[in-house]
């Protein structure tokens, strides 16, 4: 959900908390997940942090997921992929 409104721009923390049931700790601790993972970016301007999405990682993040949910000629579930047949000799 913190992902999703940021999807519409930046928000100060304060703004983020108004939409949740949780305490201050509580967000700070998911705002520290979601920056660890890249997805999100923090600024400090004064004793407010200012949050959005890094739109460089979420392009990234993209690629990958369609990269690894497209299908492809060398995927495993074309029949007699090559991962298929080391499976199969594997178990010969």
């Amino acid at each position: 959900m913190i992902v999703d409104m940021l999807s519409c721009g930046e928000l100060c923390a304060c703004m983020i908390l108004e939409k949740f049931e949780m305490s201050q700790s509580t967000l700070s601790h998911h705002m520290k997940l979601l920056c660890e993972s890249g997805l999100v970016k923090g600024r400090n301007e004064g004793k407010w942090t200012y949050y959005s999405l890094d739109e460089d990682m979420i392009t990234k993040t993209r690629q990958f997921l369609y990269a690894i949910t497209s299908e492809r000629e060398d995927c495993v579930c074309k029949e007699g992929s090559v991962v298929c047949r080391e499976f199969e000799n594997r178990e010969a």
